[in-house]
């Protein structure tokens, strides 16, 4: 903690902790062959980062019934827990040595994040990391999704950290406007998109372990570290 009061770290999920985006692709495979219905050349990619209760009825073209957009919904995401459980998961290369980090300078930490609780949870229990948050913010306890700040805010709130003093850590474009729009820095992570695209981040790295602590309390302006490359 620093004189001026303590920094909050927020992270968003998946490619930035983890990378499950083969289990979703999987799981959407398998939803389709127990159904019977057919998906379309690219629809993962189409669909990245999108909402199943966008993407069945609008980008598959399933169904427009609302019942049964939650049920085909609800079920694509058991299978894609079922999936975890079997194929395991893993951290992304460098987020333990950064937990670490943080955790020896007593920095709380905090995930923000538009996935479903139960998927985090889950996903935490895999990788045997759920004691390094404080927080778990899900798509359970916000109306609005991102570039709309609200789920980077309540995590804030929670760890009872001024937004002005949490770095959010991201690897979307619209997780790092998100984050500006609510006042808070952000670190990029070229997990899903290249460095070039994540320019609008206050720092843009490769993993999370090529940054320090030191260089965390710069971004905020508690100390003379540079704050970009």
């Amino acid at each position: 903690m620093s004189d001026k009061g303590p920094i909050g770290a927020i992270f968003d999920w998946d490619g930035v902790v983890i990378d499950s985006s083969a289990h979703h692709e999987e799981s959407w495979e398998r939803l389709a062959k127990e159904t019977g219905y057919h998906l379309p050349p690219g629809h993962f990619k189409k669909g990245f980062g999108m909402k199943n209760e966008f993407i069945i009825p609008n980008l598959l073209q399933w169904t427009t019934d609302p019942a049964e957009i939650e049920r085909l919904s609800q079920r694509k995401e058991t299978l894609y827990r079922e999936i975890v459980l079997e194929w395991g998961l893993k951290p992304l290369s460098g987020v333990v040595p950064w937990l670490n980090q943080l955790q020896e300078a007593g920095i709380p930490c905090a995930i923000g994040s538009s996935t479903h609780r139960l998927n985090i949870e889950t996903g935490l229990a895999s990788i045997g990391l759920r004691d390094r948050f404080k927080v778990i913010i899900t798509a359970e306890d916000v109306s609005h999704g991102k570039p709309d700040p609200e789920v980077f805010l309540k995590a804030a709130g929670r760890l009872g950290v001024p937004p002005e003093r949490c770095v959010v850590f991201e690897d979307a474009l619209v997780g790092i406007e998100a984050a500006h729009r609510g006042g808070m820095k952000v670190v990029a992570v070229a997990t899903t998109n290249s460095i070039e695209l994540l320019k609008g981040a206050d720092l843009a790295l490769h993993q999370l372990d090529e940054l320090s602590v030191d260089r965390l309390r710069g971004l905020i302006g508690d100390s003379p570290e540079a704050r970009s490359e």
